[in-house]
């Protein structure tokens, strides 16, 4: 039989943000208008993982609006706060933070005014929900955020909020070794079958289940296609992606030598999101980004093992590698 299956699996742990004591500061800006909507401004660059929506999210449920009433402008150096670099798999939680900061800060204002049209002492008595401020325990007493607001802006409130936030982190001692160089740690485990043609030394990745710690996921949708998204680029590093150089510059510049994971390569990837909340993010949020394609190459090299008892010490695994070890494990047999 020329086809063999096997299992591998690996499991990992990941310090998210910059670390080591470096800096890592986050800042976003909001406002609320007159028509209850707001306006988030963060420096933080969504390349496509998400992070827009999901500080928007963030706003939405520290502020007590939809969703929809939100509008995030990112990215702008003229007029955004800086959130440090799209990296380290940083964002949901440094300008998470700062976003949640941000609106807390504004929500506060707009509500010490509001106290006095709803009779009570304290911004404490307030909840907002769903674009309507409640007294607690007293529903039938609200005010709709929009009128609120507009009210608040004409009896002299700035609705504005700016928040800051600082990961804790600290350098690692050299004699020592003790320190906290990131903060916070992502945790997962991926495992991997694979199918190996012992004739052509072709891999086929069949299946993946990666569970991963995100904490909270804000957005389950987002943190699967994060997952996915990881595990393509993994999959590509462990069976097909290298750059070939010749005198210090690349030859397979382009796609059409450079290869990488298309559908067809892809495996049924069965991501299992695991909650631990996580005390010092935004509601218990922390990073997924990196930590999905950590584990997913030591899991397929696994599971190759496994299915044909050769280990592959280079990546990527291409099938003249696959052929040449199965002929040195012959050779080593007979």
């Amino acid at each position: 039989m020329s086809k063999k299956r096997g299992t591998g699996m690996a499991c990992f742990f990941y310090g998210t943000g910059y670390g080591n004591g470096f800096p890592d500061v986050s800042t976003a800006n909001v406002e609320i208008h007159d028509d209850g909507s707001a306006t988030v401004h963060t420096g933080a660059v969504d390349c496509g993982q998400g992070s827009n929506t999901v500080l928007a999210q963030i706003a939405a449920e520290e502020l007590g609006i939809p969703y929809n009433w939100v509008t995030v402008v990112s990215a702008d150096t003229d007029t955004t706060p800086d959130a440090g670099t799209t990296a380290a798999t940083r964002q949901t939680y440094a300008s998470g933070n700062a976003v949640q900061a941000a609106c807390r800060q504004a929500r506060e204002t707009l509500f010490e005014y509001t106290r006095t049209i709803l009779g009570v002492n304290t911004i404490a008595g307030l909840v907002a929900r769903d674009g309507v401020i409640y007294v607690k325990g007293y529903p039938e007493k609200h005010i709709t955020y929009p009128e609120a607001a507009a009210r608040a802006r004409l009896a002299g409130y700035r609705l504005v909020g700016q928040g800051t936030f600082v990961t804790h982190t600290t350098a690692v001692d050299r004699e020592t070794g003790q320190g906290a160089p990131y903060w916070p740690y992502a945790f997962g485990t991926q495992i991997a079958e694979v199918e190996v043609d012992t004739e052509t030394g072709e891999v086929r990745v069949l299946k993946l289940v990666a569970a991963h710690d995100v904490g909270r996921a804000v957005n389950r949708q987002g943190v699967e296609g994060q997952i996915a998204g990881g595990i393509s680029q993994g999959v590509g590093m462990a069976l097909m992606e290298k750059v070939h150089l010749k005198e210090g510059r690349i030859i397979n510049n382009s796609f059409s030598t450079y290869l990488i994971p298309t559908t067809l390569d892809m495996p049924e990837v069965q991501p299992l999101i695991v909650e631990s909340y996580e005390p010092t993010g935004p509601y218990g949020a922390k990073g997924v980004g990196e930590p999905a394609t950590i584990p997913t190459v030591p899991a397929i090299i696994n599971a190759i093992y496994d299915a044909i008892g050769v280990r592959i010490t280079e990546l990527p695994a291409t099938p003249e590698k696959i052929l040449a070890a199965l002929r040195a494990k012959e050779g080593e047999r007979q």
